[in-house]
């Protein structure tokens, strides 16, 4: 009888484990699983076992090709099963390609006489996924909101972040799953950083990969009405509840799509950016609505210098007597612009509801999850 060892954490078992042992199995006519304790999972990864040690062993025991299970327990990193092989004596060691331990495995195989074996790659059954991701997954909020930025939007970029600067946002509702989108797509109300996050994956990551800013994933993480420091990674200055928005936030649709990535490398008045974020940075702060609208107007102005087609309310833009009735306090494109959902700021709920019956427009309220 030819008698096949394998070792890992096997923390969460899963399809890519089953191959692993499946191949392995082939080996011979014998196989050991080898799994880290939940003592040694703490000692060399400070994570806590997915279950109790002798459930995974009943679950791992329950395989078809496995024959035998035992429990490493050793604190030296690589090979905590050193007890348990040198008392069983296999005949062949398998390892994937990509195990970091071979010298002390080829080291552990030689004083049994075992044959230590690299299993080849083959071509995975189901797309891989690993421990990590699964815990991340399961971990991974059913829901998210998305976000409408007032201020200092572009301070986030880490190569345009400026010391003292600051960025002002808001965490909103209605919120999105992976089930229900309410909301045009591309559309600057920072959407890859809600999906990344309820597919559970680091957003921040995710937003700095593609050259763009952090504010997005960051604020719809933390939710609430936000002030965050200027720089390369997010840094939160202040968090409010958003009650000084509520019943005033209203969205319009401009009909069409934007992409920031594309307009990031576009000339524009970082000055001015800085000025809009520390105004309505201390309107947060007073809990100054007016001071807020404020921030908000002189980012609409750095947007319209840079080219933007006035928005509703603009006297620049076409007439519009049913929004002006509703006294629209200061409105801007969110995220990059050219495009996507503007925010509107009303002076009042009664304000704001009559403007969300106009094409275009509807109701958006500040978020704070509990």
């Amino acid at each position: 009888m030819v008698r096949v060892f394998v070792s890992g954490c096997y923390d969460i078992v899963h399809a890519g484990h089953v191959q692993f042992f499946r191949e392995a199995r082939a080996l011979g006519d014998h196989l050991t699983v080898s799994f880290a304790s939940k003592e040694v999972l703490w000692f060399h990864k400070q994570r806590k076992s997915s279950l109790p040690d002798e459930h995974k062993r009943a679950l791992i025991a329950g395989l078809k090709m496995v024959d035998d299970v035992v429990i490493g327990t050793g604190l030296e990193e690589g090979i905590d099963f050193r007890e348990s092989f040198l008392r069983l004596k296999p005949d062949v060691l398998a390892v994937t390609e990509d195990d970091k331990y071979a010298d002390l495995k080829r080291a552990l195989c030689a004083e049994v006489g075992a044959r230590y074996v690299v299993m080849p790659k083959t071509p995975p059954e189901f797309p891989p996924i690993s421990t990590t991701e699964i815990v991340r997954w399961i971990r991974a909020p059913q829901v998210a909101p998305l976000r409408v930025d007032f201020a200092g939007g572009w301070l986030d970029v880490p190569r345009f972040a400026r010391p003292g600067g600051f960025i002002v946002n808001c965490a909103i509702s209605p919120t999105v799953s992976l089930r229900d989108w309410p909301y045009h797509q591309n559309a600057g109300l920072g959407g890859s950083g809600a999906w990344a996050l309820i597919n559970g994956r680091d957003g921040v990551s995710s937003e700095l990969d593609l050259g763009v800013g952090w504010q997005d994933p960051a604020v719809i993480s933390e939710t609430g009405l936000c002030v965050w420091r200027s720089g390369a990674h997010p840094e939160l200055e202040v968090k409010t509840d958003g009650e000084l928005l509520r019943g005033r936030l209203a969205l319009y649709w401009t009909g069409q799509q934007h992409s920031t990535p594309a307009v990031v490398d576009q000339s524009r008045d970082y000055d001015a950016i800085e000025r809009a974020g520390r105004t309505a940075r201390d309107a947060v702060w007073a809990r100054d609505f007016a001071g807020l609208a404020s921030g908000v107007r002189q980012s609409y102005a750095v947007q319209r210098k840079e080219g933007m087609q006035a928005l509703p309310g603009d006297p620049a833009a076409d007439s519009h007597a049913a929004l002006a009735a509703c006294r629209p306090q200061a409105w801007k494109y969110c995220g990059g612009g050219f495009g996507g959902y503007a925010v509107y700021l009303f002076p009042d709920m009664k304000s704001r509801d009559a403007a969300c019956e106009l094409p275009g427009f509807r109701a958006a309220e500040p978020y704070l999850s509990v």
